[in-house]
């Protein structure tokens, strides 16, 4: 296989990855059911092959808030593993020192299919929101793009780091003239949001040469991260690991700045410099 161009891919950092088996429990609700493995041992073998040095793993959303074989995973490889969990806010708030431990730096609320906005200003998730401040902790939100400020205003307003997933989703028919991914955009200037450029077959590729642009412009290098999406969770037929790296450099064709994205900015936002 043929290695990256990428001088610096020693200190790479891909931000979003899942790993599960199907031995796990799933739940009823779920969207999909696996029918393979996506071992972490062949997780490793990807970032290996390609000079990666370090990875995220991504709460799962067919495992619910079940993250055991996650934290599992992250335990095996704590210097060259971070994770994000998915959580009950009203029951998992004390757990948040055992996560810490095991690697987590984060938080994922994954609204796919139109599942209710949390209510971020009151309640449970108000106070989850809270201790995510104290620990600078960040919350990543998976959702559509029409929706997005609905979570991240309340988010932003607590103090809490937001990271918007797969290039904010955005409508496939409106483009990037949309106001809701206009109105992305101009959550950069917090500099409290960041902006995953990875799954763009899960919205549309052209969109996603159109969107890189204009996130780069808006989010500058220092608030945008690569991702490569692993195992590509009901695209597996379609896509590659390789290929998801190869995109970066249409997406972001300064060499500097995917220096930025791809090594600077996932340290210092996933706390590989520093002690989880």
């Amino acid at each position: 296989m043929t290695k990256p161009k990428e001088k610096s891919l020693i200190d790479a950092i891909d931000t979003h990855a899942h790993v599960f088996h199907r031995g796990l429990k799933f739940i009823e609700s779920r969207r999909f059911t696996p029918n393979y493995d996506a071992a972490l041992d062949q997780y490793l073998s990807h970032l290996d092959e390609q000079g990666i040095a370090r990875g995220v793993l991504i709460a799962l959303s067919v495992l619910g808030t079940d993250n055991s074989y996650l934290l599992d995973s992250l335990r095996s490889a704590p210097e060259r593993l971070r994770g994000v969990v998915a959580i009950d806010p009203a029951e998992d708030l004390d757990r948040l020192d055992d996560f810490a431990s095991a690697g987590v730096v984060g938080v994922r609320v994954n609204l796919t299919g139109g599942l209710p906005v949390p209510d971020f200003r009151t309640g449970a998730w108000s106070e989850v929101a809270a201790e995510l401040a104290r620990r600078d902790w960040h919350l990543e939100i998976n959702d559509r793009c029409e929706r997005l400020t609905q979570s991240i205003e309340p988010l932003i307003d607590a103090g809490v780091r937001v990271v918007v997933d797969h290039f904010g989703m955005p409508d496939a028919k409106s483009g990037v003239d949309d106001p809701a991914f206009q109105q992305l955009l101009s959550f950069a200037a917090s500099r409290r949001v960041w902006v995953k450029l990875s799954g763009d077959y899960r919205f549309g590729a052209e969109l996603a040469r159109q969107a890189a642009p204009l996130l780069v412009d808006s989010f500058k290098a220092d608030r945008l991260l690569w991702a490569s999406d692993w195992p590509f969770t009901q695209h597996e037929g379609t896509e590659n690991y390789r290929a998801q790296l190869s995109k970066l450099e249409t997406w972001v064709p300064n060499q500097s700045d995917r220096h930025v994205v791809l090594c600077e900015t996932p340290a210092e936002l996933f706390k590989f410099d520093k002690n989880p």
